[in-house]
């Protein structure tokens, strides 16, 4: 591992939710235990078993994308990305200008599933008009490349592109990824998080299939149940959310608010199929190694918690494994209960929690958490927020695949 230079800290966050939109209305759900979740509308979902999701309420494009950058030919994740990116700018008191974003200023976007509703547009367009009805937009739209690309863009010619794909991890990844061009002085700056649009109705077919997709349809605010132990399964939902990176240097210099600090990252695939939480196990170990802590220095614990029978259960038994009897004091909840989850904003929509939680001296809590698992049997902090101070806390993500990150965050230094 190359020693670290630098210290990096997020100064400006944009969050696109279910259960809200911007960081004000994003936190007053979580305090709340207000669910996002609802009736699927984006499309006719009457002959699904699933017809719930996580969508974003009153989201129009052209209230929030500039005329220019065609936000009709992007893309929803796309649009998202874009959005919550142009959000955490305005967040960090940035401008979108030479000294604002120097050479190099790495835009890092985490996506999972790619464009799909572009993809199933083009499948409507040419059973209804022939292969020549395909727009000629949609090839460079489909792109994973394409969020990252339009942001990049908009800042300008000193940005450069990247994506992350790691299945719901990709969020995570990617500002780890951006994180660690920072440590390494590689760069001052960067622009990171993830977006995912997978409401489409091909694609909660698939989840549907694989058992990924609760069928709780007669009450969807309380479909998506973290820990709880009458969980049929998750909830899938979109969302994007975006973060400014900065060296704390260059922070502290031009007098920033700072909402976090990362300090570490793990990262490790599970290490056979039936063992589906030695990943998270793993991750959890190098992340605090990495940040050269031990489990004593961590105060809360933001699960991955989608709500699944076996993927609940699997974190829970990593975090016993890890931190021991300990395990048993440290509150452990899971915002999935009021976002769903967002595939690869997951990740983002956690680090963003912390930093709120942090700020606002709060544990934000497991929403619709109401009849105990035996099996799952940690502080899941049930229903109401909980006053407390959080120095540090451990982000977990876990996705398809087996792939498993961990991303250590501490509360903003002290003396800024």
């Amino acid at each position: 591992m190359m020693p670290r230079r630098n210290r990096v800290v997020v100064t400006g966050m944009g969050i696109l939710a279910p259960n809200g939109i911007g960081l004000k209305e994003f936190w007053k759900s979580l305090l709340e235990g207000r669910s996002g979740i609802g009736p699927i509308t984006l499309f006719d979902a009457s002959e699904l078993e699933s017809r719930i999701a996580g969508e974003i309420k009153d989201f129009d494009p052209s209230e929030y994308i500039e005329p220019e950058q065609k936000p009709k030919r992007m893309a929803r994740h796309t649009q998202l990305a874009y959005v919550a990116a142009m959000m955490a700018i305005r967040d960090a008191g940035l401008e979108i200008s030479g000294p604002d974003f120097p050479s190099p200023t790495p835009v890092v976007v985490g996506i999972s599933t790619s464009a799909l509703d572009i993809i199933e547009r083009v499948y409507r367009d040419s059973d209804e008009h022939g292969l020549k009805g395909v727009a000629p937009t949609a090839l460079s739209a489909s792109k994973p490349q394409a969020a990252a690309n339009v942001i990049a863009d908009r800042i300008g010619r000193f940005a450069h592109a990247s994506t992350v794909s790691s299945a719901c991890p990709s969020g995570l990844d990617a500002v780890a990824n951006a994180a660690n061009m920072i440590w390494l002085g590689e760069a001052e700056i960067a622009i990171a998080g993830g977006a995912d649009a997978p409401l489409t109705k091909h694609s909660i077919a698939s989840f549907i299939a694989s058992g990924l997709s609760s069928t709780r349809n007669s009450e969807p605010e309380k479909a998506s149940r973290p820990f709880d132990l009458t969980r049929d399964s998750g909830v899938i939902s979109e969302g994007a959310g975006m973060f400014v990176l900065e060296d704390l240097e260059r922070a502290q210099a031009r007098g920033a608010s700072i909402h976090l600090e990362i300090i570490g990252y793990g990262t490790q695939r599970d290490t056979a199929p039936d063992l589906p939480g030695s990943g998270l196990v793993e991750s959890m170990r190098i992340a605090m190694a990495d940040a050269g802590i031990t489990t004593d220095s961590i105060d809360y614990i933001c699960a991955y918690g989608p709500g699944h029978p076996v993927l609940d259960r699997a974190e829970v038994d990593a975090i016993k494994k890890v931190f021991g009897p300990r395990a048993y004091t440290i509150p452990v909840s899971s915002v999935k209960g009021v976002t769903g989850n967002p595939l690869a904003a997951g990740g983002p929509f956690q680090i963003a929690a912390c930093g709120l939680m942090m700020q606002h001296g709060r544990i934000a809590p497991t929403a619709n958490y109401e009849v105990p698992d035996p099996l799952c049997d940690l502080d899941f902090v049930p229903n109401r927020s909980r006053k407390s101070s959080i120095n540090c806390a451990l982000v977990n993500v876990r996705g398809l695949g087996g792939s498993a990150s961990t991303l250590v965050v501490s509360h903003p230094p002290r003396d800024v």
